[in-house]
């Protein structure tokens, strides 16, 4: 959040800023990370699955990220052992210096070479100290000794915890955590503090005194309402002023944060309220969807209206409880994932909403979803299933997209990033979008069959949105009912805040058109 905040600042300020995120653990990428272990991963336009801090770099920024952004000790180490296998190195010993640092080093300076960005924000995972981290520990070392003080400068953000029974403030683990920077050969430039409570200007003498920086350089980060208010928060705290400042770059203009501040706004003083229903198999991990609550965020104040998102396990919906369950809800979505466990669950309650005329939103395996259910309970497909579930069902409505079929590599192998989109004129989808032709964010192997296509549009079931290349259907719809519209793409991958996803915004409409019905 510090990393997107300093970045929406100077932007706000006029330079042009990006971020990336280097993580270090091994895998590859997180796209094949159980949810619950990472949380969700975030698909790029460029078919990058990413950590999802991306998410709100690009929420923030209203900018695109890219692959380029988010980097993996799993990627580094397989750069280097690719140029190694290549003769490369001409037969010298790789080690971690010089060959994996020299590598973090040239991932760092990737987007900054590319002529695009005035700064460039380069955020580390982890905590110092982990055995992990110290390669890219090292390579910021280096980095900065290369480039010179003027050119980089480094951020530390720390924790001051407080002490509820002494009720005080504790600057030691910050005090310990720059000790260890130190020993490592990094001097932190600014401090940012995280703390519950404000830090007295006594202790913020007492950091900058052992901690060796200056006092305009220790930023307090206080716990805030909402992840929105920080740019605010650092705004006071001057860190956009003391980054230009250490950097001796030009202040520019003051921010211009009055879009920023009407959104925030709107968002604290809603005028109704609307309960939306998640169903899903990851709820117990908020971070799982976090895109999609953050997106419900942008489209709530965008409405005027908040938002309360009440997360509903789909193992625990049956026949006998899913009216107690959904029943006084003012709108559903049915969330994406993978594998049978849970399903039978998404699809009880799609067939609940559909008759009762309850809005209905559903991505991904949430729309599959309820092509499985309109197969089932309307067209008499009783054996209507996808294949991802059931190889051998008899009326395979979902299948495998037919270039997933000979992939055997799990990693980086799904139908990833933006493609096209073409929506039909007169139907709902492009009354929300005020166009026919879009793009949008997939991560999905299994697609709708066309074989039963005419059925499904027969019998009231409209694809309203088809990928022009290869006829893939992208987006259904319901002909007779006031608001079930789901996507094979996932829309929350580009709702910011400066540009609310129409999707969600006219689908958090409906909803509340539904609760002013209700009473």
């Amino acid at each position: 959040m510090i990393s997107a905040s300093l970045a929406k600042l100077l932007q706000a300020r006029g330079y042009s800023v990006t971020i990336q995120k280097f993580d270090p653990y091994i895998n590859i990428d997180p796209g094949t990370l159980n949810p619950y272990e990472h949380g969700e991963c975030f698909v790029t336009e460029d078919g990058a699955e990413t950590d999802l801090d991306l998410g709100h770099y690009e929420r923030f920024l209203n900018i695109p990220t890219s692959q380029a952004n988010n980097i993996t000790t799993g990627r580094i180490y397989q750069n280097v052992i690719n140029k190694e296998r290549q003769g490369e190195f001409l037969g010298k010993t790789v080690q971690v210096i010089p060959h994996i640092t020299d590598e973090i080093k040239r991932n760092m300076r990737l987007l900054g070479e590319s002529g695009n960005f005035d700064i460039v924000i380069t955020e580390l995972g982890g905590t110092v100290g982990d055995i992990e981290s110290l390669p890219y520990i090292e390579a910021v070392r280096q980095f900065k000794w290369e480039v010179g003080s003027n050119n980089a400068l480094v951020i530390h953000l720390t924790l001051i915890p407080f002490l509820a029974a002494a009720g005080e403030l504790k600057t030691k683990p910050t005090q310990h955590s720059v000790k260890m920077l130190l020993e490592y050969g990094i001097q932190p430039d600014i401090l940012v503090c995280r703390t519950e409570h404000h830090i007295s200007q006594d202790i913020r003498k007492k950091i900058a005194q052992f901690c060796n920086v200056n006092l305009n350089a220790v930023i307090e980060s206080i716990d805030a309402s909402t992840i929105y208010d920080v740019p605010l928060l650092m705004l006071k705290e001057q860190l956009d002023r003391t980054v230009l400042s250490k950097l001796k770059l030009p202040l520019k203009n003051e921010p211009d944060l009055e879009s920023w501040k009407d959104f925030l706004g709107r968002l604290k003083n809603p005028t109704a309220e609307v309960r939306i229903g998640l169903v899903g198999k990851y709820v117990e991990l908020p971070d799982a969807y976090k895109s999609i609550t953050e997106s419900f965020i942008h489209a709530g104040a965008f409405n005027e209206c908040k938002v309360r998102v009440e997360c509903i396990h789909s193992e625990g919906i049956t026949e006998e409880n899913v009216k107690a369950k959904l029943g006084k809800l003012d709108g559903v979505l049915v969330a994406p994932g993978f594998g049978a466990r849970g399903i039978e669950g998404k699809i009880t309650a799609i067939k609940f909403i559909r008759e009762n005329n309850i809005p209905f939103f559903g991505i991904c395996l949430g729309m599959q979803c309820a092509v499985i259910e309109f197969g089932r309970n309307v067209l008499g497909l009783t054996h209507a299933h996808s294949t991802e579930m059931n190889e051998d069902t008899e009326h395979a409505v979902i299948s495998m997209m037919e270039e997933q079929k000979k992939v055997t590599l799990k990693g980086g192998t799904m139908r990833l990033g933006s493609y096209p989109c073409e929506l039909k004129k007169g139907s709902k989808a492009y009354s929300i979008y005020g166009k026919s032709k879009i793009t949008e964010r997939h991560r999905h192997r299994y697609e709708f069959n066309n074989a039963f296509l005419k059925q499904y549009e027969d019998a009231g079931m409209i694809a309203s949105g088809i990928n022009p290349e290869n006829n893939l259907v992208e987006i259904v719809e319901l002909k007779n009912h006031p608001y079930f519209v789901a996507s094979q793409f996932h829309p929350e991958l580009k709702s910011t805040v400066a540009n609310p996803h129409p999707l969600f915004v006219k689908f958090v409409a409906a909803s509340l058109e539904h609760s002013k019905k209700k009473h």
